[in-house]
């Protein structure tokens, strides 16, 4: 069984983690944890599903190492995750980070310290939202003239806009051009913006609700507009990749994975 850890326990996606950890065979839940101003600090894991699993909330990273867990799966804040960088470096556990909103700096960290360990880093573990990627690349090939802009919509929690699925649609559509996102994104419209600049990529954020995460890329042409969609109706999807992605990188070497090296999505 694979020995997997769970940050973020009492958000809503770690309470997701924690349940698709105790319902699948290969994996074993050893330890939970949480910042320290977290109410469920001390409590069981499991104890929003009415089960004891003999694990216990905690904010001490030390539990890291005290728990033999191979895995740290973390949904929470980029601080969160950078808090437990150098532990899981330490004690050689491999991290599927989905977490977003880095900085520069911070994905600097990041990448030092895949040099030690194994670490997926993906805006989105979705399976469909990484085939979306795919199908937005070829888009972006077979119509290197259409205008494109990009909507996202999420829940009104959400602290980083536009979300890194968006972002990330920008960079593979970017890329696909011969282009990089950092010098053809319009982030932000407001007043007399003028025409649209030729080539760019447009981003549009909406946030209202209990919205879990609505994706729409338009490709606009002269009589016509393309749009690939993907619309997230759960956040089920999110927690399945994730622990595909755990398991992928158990007897991986260290270094930066993607979800699509864990889907196998790579031409």
């Amino acid at each position: 069984m694979i020995k997997v850890a769970i940050s973020g326990a009492s958000g809503k996606m770690g309470r997701l983690l924690i349940e698709t950890a105790l319902n699948l065979p290969q994996f074993e839940l050893v330890a939970a944890l949480d910042h320290e101003t977290s109410k469920s600090i001390g409590t069981d894991a499991g104890a929003f599903l009415g089960q004891d699993t003999g694990v216990t909330i905690t904010s001490d990273i030390s539990i890291l190492k005290t728990s033999g867990a191979q895995v740290l799966i973390d949904f929470t804040r980029p601080e969160g995750t950078l808090s437990y960088l150098p532990a899981c470096v330490d004690h050689k556990i491999a991290l599927v980070i989905g977490t977003t909103g880095f900085d520069a700096e911070q994905r600097n960290l990041i990448s030092k310290a895949t040099e030690s360990i194994p670490v997926t880093l993906a805006p989105n573990m979705s399976t469909g939202v990484n085939v979306t990627f795919k199908l937005l690349a070829e888009a972006a090939r077979l119509l290197p003239d259409y205008d494109c802009e990009i909507l996202e919509m999420h829940h009104s929690r959400k602290v980083d806009a536009p979300s890194g699925t968006a972002v990330e649609m920008g960079r593979v559509i970017a890329e696909a051009r011969g282009q990089k996102l950092e010098d053809v994104a319009t982030w932000a419209r407001h007043g007399h913006t003028g025409p649209r600049v030729k080539g760019t990529i447009g981003f549009a954020v909406l946030r209202g609700g209990d919205v879990v995460g609505d994706h729409r890329v338009i490709f606009a042409g002269k009589g016509e507009r393309i749009e690939i969609a993907h619309l997230s109706a759960s956040r089920e999807g999110y927690a399945n990749g994730a622990f595909k992605a755990a398991e992928f990188l158990m007897g991986k070497s260290a270094g930066m994975y993607s979800m699509a090296d864990v889907l196998g999505l790579k031409n």
